[in-house]
């Protein structure tokens, strides 16, 4: 099925201003490290709905705009990746695998039997490889704006610069760029994106200052060889793939690639592109995928 469509959490106490989002707290996963997650708890016995962030973000920046309409119908669970914001600190080589794995071992410590797996940009592969190493555990898959496989190269760099101008919004993020502690990465920000500051630039760019840069770098060339086509054609689960219909960095067409591999998906289409996620119609359409995978 295609569908097109046109376009009250507690508040972090961050040092600078930012949006209402769920409180966070430190998680130890046994033998891995420890992480940091958002929760919502949502209506009582209601699924579970894991946000699996994307590159260069924090489950509190990609997932900003979603908490409020997730919440009223599911459980949310939004942790930081590993080397991303309050994520796992660890000096091995950053593998999407072990992103998975870590994943598996936060549900096993919260007790989470089953989740339906969300994914935006990178953490489209993580909820695939989620599925693929502990099946038992997703219930269902969401992937937006993301793919199977991502073409490599100069690809990777626009993923990275849409991906920042998501996390501070869609008209103030070039001085959230100029104040990373990454300068290849702040030489990728046209300067036709830079503008003044306000508090959530501000809170954008104390997250994103919390990143290991070396293992952001890893994570780029993660995204780079990743490819699923081989295995991902045995998902057995509702999935949903919401298509950014005007996405420079992952394009309608490599997003759309998902339906080769899992023809029974439904498939949602927004005239967005990647920097959606900042925007206010981004939670409901996120929380209706949701729940259509859910069955709710």
């Amino acid at each position: 099925m295609v569908q097109i469509v046109n376009q009250t959490a507690a508040v972090e106490p961050d040092a600078v201003g930012g949006p209402p989002i769920p409180l966070g707290r430190r998680v130890e996963l046994p033998g891995r490290g420890t992480t940091f997650v958002r929760e919502v708890a949502g209506p009582p016995g209601a699924p579970t709905v894991l946000l699996l962030h994307g590159l260069i973000a924090s489950g509190g920046l990609n997932w900003f705009q979603a908490f409020d309409a997730l919440g009223k119908h599911f459980r949310v669970i939004a942790p930081d990746q590993r080397g991303h914001g309050r994520g796992i600190r660890t000096w091995n080589r950053f593998r999407l695998a072990d992103c998975a794995d870590d994943m598996a071992a936060l549900l096993d410590v919260l007790e989470v039997d089953q989740v339906v797996a969300a994914g935006y940009s990178m953490g489209g592969p993580v909820s695939q490889l989620l599925w693929h190493r502990h099946p038992e555990k997703v219930a269902g898959l969401v992937q937006v704006a993301t793919s199977n496989r991502f073409v490599p190269g100069v690809r990777e760099r626009l993923v990275m610069v849409t991906a920042m101008s998501a996390l501070a919004g869609s008209t103030r993020v070039g001085q959230l760029a100029t104040r990373i502690p990454l300068r290849p990465v702040q030489n990728l920000v046209p300067t036709a994106v830079r503008a003044r500051p306000d508090s959530l630039t501000r809170w954008a760019a104390a997250e994103m200052r919390r990143h290991d840069p070396r293992v952001v770098a890893e994570a780029l060339a993660a995204i780079g060889s990743y490819d699923s086509s081989r295995w991902l054609k045995y998902v057995d689960v509702p999935t949903t793939v919401v298509v950014t219909g005007n996405d420079r960095a992952v394009p309608p067409h490599e997003q759309l690639r998902i339906l080769v591999s899992i023809p029974h998906a439904d498939v949602v289409q927004v005239d967005e592109g990647h920097a959606w996620c900042a925007k206010p119609s981004f939670g409901p359409v996120i929380a209706q995928a949701c729940r259509q995978t859910a069955g709710i």
